[in-house]
């Protein structure tokens, strides 16, 4: 079983709290992503939250706030569910099913983001496609929300 360094995407594009929520939209557009990791600082890279295209949907749009005003750390999600670089790929594929996940920030020993596993990336490098499609079908199963 291939291990989750082996499968993310290293050094993900990341947000700092204060930035705007334009910036992360801007890097979701340019860097073809869905989510972006918020970090602590630039020296640490702790990871502190993360903002998704959806949170942007629900939380600024929906809302009617202005994205070139709103803060990320008032949308992000705080309690980021992660795996470690070591942790094997499965782990990482039953934590985003039971999760509903489309994405898992990967972290080291620190906490530290070194990359991101996406629902592209298992299809791709995990070659398991009959796992991958049972992750899609359960990530995407609706649950009442």
């Amino acid at each position: 079983m291939k291990k989750c360094n082996e499968v993310m995407t290293k050094n993900p594009v990341c947000c700092l709290p204060n930035d705007l929520v334009a910036k992360a939209a801007g890097l979701m557009k340019s860097e073809r992503v869905g989510s972006i990791p918020i970090i602590e600082n630039e020296q640490t890279k702790k990871l502190i939250g993360i903002v998704t295209d959806r949170d942007l949907a629900l939380r600024i749009i929906a809302e009617g706030l202005d994205a070139n005003s709103t803060k990320v750390e008032t949308v992000m999600t705080r309690k980021v569910v992660t795996c470690g670089t070591g942790d094997d790929l499965q782990k990482a594929l039953d934590t985003m099913s039971t999760n509903q996940l489309r994405r898992i920030p990967i972290v080291d020993d620190d906490h530290k983001i070194v990359g991101i596993i996406a629902q592209a990336d298992v299809a791709m490098n995990g070659n398991h496609p009959k796992r991958t499609a049972a992750m899609v079908k359960e990530i995407s199963r609706s649950n009442g929300r």
